[in-house]
């Protein structure tokens, strides 16, 4: 299927040519009828050849431009209606201004009553206008509403446009904008918009914009048939299940959950304007939505928009800008950041208008991380970008390369910092170094880890640890005091008050343990490292099985000492507790 929307001045017979060539009525509305005169959105369909072609056809009174941006804003081609006997008129103007800021390229120019006067002029006249515009140089094709004159060339000339219209990706995320919603008895809430990208299922679940809700679609129907499913391009509408019907209306979204940037704030490139002369205050429309904006200039053509209401957007969307006061098109905008940074400093202003002269409005994951230093992996994907191949990932954020090798080298100095501020501290807290480096999880401490210096960083008991601080003087005295008690007598581990004189308290001693200057038994029993290996030689002197007073003696130490260090002996596996209670020395293989 393919959709187009009309556009053109009204009663230049836009209506009439979609009921001559559908022969569907597509005014709703008695009204429309009545006064002969389209209102609202109407639509209408036919099959020519193999191409299904559906039509949303606009109103063209100046009064209702929200209603025809609404219907033309997801629909990719136009059939834009000119009246020979009229020629070019002002909603021409209008409806053309709109369509070159949406970016609309392709479409069929129509020429319309032409029993009435001869078209030369009238199709001259509009190519001139067209040819400047988005559209550029359109196909021209003459016809009658009243005589029929002219339907077989437009047909042809439809179906040539329908080939050349670029192919839909049917794998994308669903954004179905809202054009119509109401109510059938039986069935509940109906949506009806134009499916622009992506496919749609029954039973499919789909997320509500705005409200965060989760729908359920309960059925679906393209072209007034049930269907079961249906791809892009396609007029479709939607039964929710269980969704009221004042909790939806036109410009709300039907989304694939998890896949869209719900945004109030955006930068943008403006097309065809100079943001220093755009109003401060206009309305942006996308899709079928039109909110409430405020401009805020940042260079010569890039502005931030600030919208009354967030809006489902990904990076390069074409917005349009309209000053309904004056009722005219302010131009259109090409979203180039969707998540931007708040301009706080002095001078951030001018900072992040050179930052935006280098973007394109194409969504490049890369630059987006670089830009970033750090985001979730899904908020990525969302703005439409992809996670870039090799990037660092931890619990579901993406890291820069070089925002990581950066962190990773003040990780280093961080840990540095404290072991000479601290040098008695068992390294830093893992909790304590991710608030400092402002990490949003403490996965990503084990990336950093992973990069450059850091790799030298030691880890264990939610503790990060880094080489070795000299000790302080009086520290280093200390322990050479004990190592000089303890050589004379290897076994003879000082009493706590005893390594209390010579200098040594509780964060010193277990600082040196760490260090792997003392050997500690038990608390506040410490030896020199290797003396239970010394222990090990003497007890293998002992009559077997000996008993702890033995061993005792035979060390020269007290049951203080004695008992722990026979408990470690036994732990590694070098001596064995025998069920009598005495000890014997194991096979030296076991050492």
């Amino acid at each position: 299927m393919h959709v187009l929307a009309t556009a053109g001045h009204v009663d230049h017979g836009k209506s009439t040519l979609l009921r001559l060539l559908t022969g569907m009525e597509p005014d709703r509305w008695a009204q429309e009828r009545e006064r002969g005169m389209t209102i609202d959105l109407g639509f209408a369909w036919t099959t020519i050849g193999e191409q299904v072609l559906a039509f949303v056809d606009v109103p063209g009174h100046e009064r209702f431009v929200p209603n025809m941006l609404a219907g033309v804003g997801p629909v990719p081609a136009v059939l834009f209606v000119v009246a020979a006997d009229e020629g070019w008129q002002p909603q021409s103007t209008e409806h053309l201004d709109a369509l070159h800021a949406l970016g609309v390229r392709h479409g069929l120019l129509v020429v319309t009553r032409c029993d009435l006067a001869d078209p030369t002029a009238a199709t001259e006249q509009a190519r001139r206008r067209l040819r400047d515009s988005a559209l550029g140089e359109l196909p021209a094709v003459h016809v009658s509403g009243r005589t029929g004159a002219g339907l077989g060339r437009l047909r042809a000339a439809l179906c040539a446009l329908a080939g050349r219209l670029p192919a839909p990706d049917s794998a994308a995320a669903v954004r179905l904008w809202i054009d119509r919603a109401f109510t059938i008895r039986g069935a509940g809430t109906v949506v009806t918009g134009t499916l622009a990208a992506g496919s749609l299922r029954t039973g499919d679940r789909l997320r509500l914009h705005p409200g965060g809700q989760d729908v359920a679609v309960r059925a679906l129907h393209s072209l007034g048939e049930p269907v079961e499913r249906t791809s892009a391009v396609a007029r479709v509408a939607v039964n929710l299940r269980g969704v009221p019907l004042e909790q939806v209306r036109r410009g709300h979204a039907l989304l694939t959950p998890g896949t869209w940037l719900g945004s109030d704030l955006f930068d943008v490139r403006l097309c065809d304007r100079l943001a220093a002369d755009l109003p401060r205050q206009l309305v942006l429309h996308l899709g079928s939505a039109a909110v409430a904006v405020r401009v805020r200039p940042l260079g010569a053509d890039t502005a931030r928009l600030s919208l009354r209401e967030p809006l489902p957007v990904r990076i390069g969307d074409r917005v349009l800008l309209r000053d309904p006061g004056a009722h005219d098109v302010a131009g259109g905008a090409v979203l180039l950041d969707v998540r931007p940074r708040p301009l706080r400093r002095r001078g951030a202003a001018r900072e992040r208008a050179r930052e935006l002269a280098g973007m394109d409005g194409v969504a490049d994951g890369a630059g987006e991380l670089r830009r970033r230093r750090m985001v979730r992996g899904e908020q990525l994907r969302a703005m439409g970008a992809q996670v870039p191949a090799g990037a660092p990932e931890a619990a579901g954020w993406v890291l820069d390369p070089g925002h990581r090798d950066e962190l990773a080298e003040r990780l280093v100095r961080l840990l540095d910092e404290h072991r000479e501020r601290e040098p008695l501290a068992d390294g830093l807290p893992a909790e304590a170094a991710r608030r400092a480096l402002a990490l949003p999880d403490a996965a990503l401490l084990e990336v950093l880890l992973r990069a450059g210096p850091a790799r030298e960083i030691r880890t264990g008991g939610g503790r990060l640890r880094v080489g070795t601080a000299p000790w302080p003087p009086e520290i280093a005295a200390a322990l050479e005091r004990l190592r000089g008690r303890l050589a004379d007598a290897p076994f003879a581990a000082p009493t706590a008050a005893e390594l209390a004189e010579l200098g040594l308290g509780s964060e010193p001693l277990a600082a040196a343990v760490r260090a792997g200057e003392l050997l500690r038994l038990a608390p506040g029993v410490v030896l020199l490292p290797g003396a239970e290996r010394r222990a090990l030689e003497v007890l293998r002197g002992l009559p077997e099985p000996f008993t702890l007073s033995a061993a005792r003696q035979a060390l020269g130490t007290s049951r203080r000492v004695a008992v722990p260090l026979l408990e470690l002996l036994a732990r590694e596996g070098r001596t064995e507790l025998l069920p009598d209670g005495t000890h014997r020395a194991l096979p030296s293989t076991h050492d």
